[in-house]
């Protein structure tokens, strides 16, 4: 069976997709996966073979429309979500064209879509393979599809769609109690963390004498002064500071903040050695977390990830952690946030309870099995 998995422009995408990937090569059977070229290295990295769908910088898709005019990201959370599917819709149109003439030679028999990859179900039904959804995080895509499809409308109506086909199958990672109200049925799956790795030191994998915070903008890194701004407001608790952080960013880090360990630690491996994870609304960190049972708390840099907060807040909800909003991003706010996560034992209590009920889920390896009753 040939398995085509297809990311979108970060690193985070390709690390949720990456352990159904893996088990599905470790199965037997053919596996690719297609990206912007800009994220290759990482799937080359974890062992994936790569394909390249554009050579378009991500950003470009996100500020530009199809003519190359400037576009404005909105400033409210419905008008967000719309956004999002735009302009990944504008990535999917730049994708199709190379993807099918890959599949002249290499025709998969199964197609993988990350949860915004939309030119895998357009890809899927000029095929005629099944096509599976993919969640790569917990976050929800309800109101960004229809950015998608109004974007994508002269690719829809070339084939004679009113809308994006529906999955045959949809992979959801969240544990189901933070599924929302009304989601898609879904063939559920353990959450797998998977990062670039490093040469690990001890301190590490290893508790200090002091509690520990991570502080991370995810493996782009984000708005510097984002980041050392969440550094500094945690700094101020007299606890430990990691930042996982890619190393350009880590070292001007370093130049400027006195005693911060910063650079690109593994996730997974200082998460459980961590008492709190302090981040920017990452999907993937989020999971990390959960994963470890490790309490986090989200802080939204902008409108444009805040419209990603109702899964966030679904965490906070049950006690897992806390989510700060734009107009929340304050001194005071990250520092209060922070204490209460640290002091209150429930937050921890109820991180693990996820945790436990995360674990209990079918594995990668058994959801190929899924896989190859679809094509079947």
């Amino acid at each position: 069976m040939r398995v085509l998995f297809l990311g979108a422009g970060s690193a985070a995408t390709i690390y949720g997709l990456t352990p159904l990937a893996t088990a599905a090569r470790n199965a037997g059977h053919q596996v690719m996966m297609a990206a912007p070229r800009n994220v290759l290295p990482d799937i080359a990295a974890l062992g994936l073979t790569p394909f390249s769908v554009t050579s378009t910088p991500i950003p470009h898709f996100r500020t530009r429309d199809r003519a190359g005019n400037p576009v404005t990201v909105p400033d409210n959370a419905v008008e967000g979500r719309l956004f999002t599917g735009g302009w990944f819709g504008r990535l999917a149109a730049a994708s199709l064209e190379p993807l099918l003439e890959l599949a002249e030679d290499w025709r998969p028999d199964l197609v993988v879509g990350g949860t915004l990859t939309y030119a895998a179900p357009l890809l899927a039904h000029r095929l005629q393979v099944p096509y599976v959804r993919h969640a790569w995080d917990i976050k929800d895509f309800d109101g960004i599809d229809p950015g998608a499809d109004r974007e994508l409308r002269p690719e829809l109506d070339a084939l004679g769609l009113d809308r994006l086909p529906d999955p045959d199958l949809f992979v959801d990672v969240s544990p189901p109690s933070l599924r929302p109200a009304g989601a898609p049925p879904a063939q559920l799956m353990r959450w797998t963390p998977v990062n670039q790795q490093r040469e690990v030191e001890p301190w590490m994998y290893t508790r200090g004498e002091r509690r520990r915070v991570v502080v991370t903008g995810g493996s782009r890194g984000l708005n510097f002064d984002f980041v050392k701004a969440m550094v500094e407001k945690v700094s101020a608790l007299g606890v430990e500071v990691v930042v996982a952080a890619p190393e350009e960013l880590a070292a001007k880090l370093r130049d400027q903040l006195d005693g911060v360990r910063a650079g690109w630690i593994p996730l997974d491996v200082v998460a459980p050695t961590s008492d709190l994870i302090v981040h920017h609304a990452g999907g993937v960190t989020s999971l990390t977390a959960l994963h470890f049972g490790v309490p986090q708390l989200a802080v939204m840099e902008s409108q444009d990830s805040a419209s990603h907060g109702a899964a966030l807040d679904r965490v906070a909800d049950l006690g897992a952690g806390r989510t700060l909003y734009p107009a929340e991003f304050t001194a005071e706010r990250v520092g209060a946030a922070c204490r209460d996560l640290l002091e209150n034992p429930s937050y921890v209590r109820q991180a693990r309870a996820l945790s436990e009920e995360m674990a209990a889920l079918p594995s990668p390896s058994e959801v190929v099995g899924a896989l190859e009753r679809l094509v079947a």
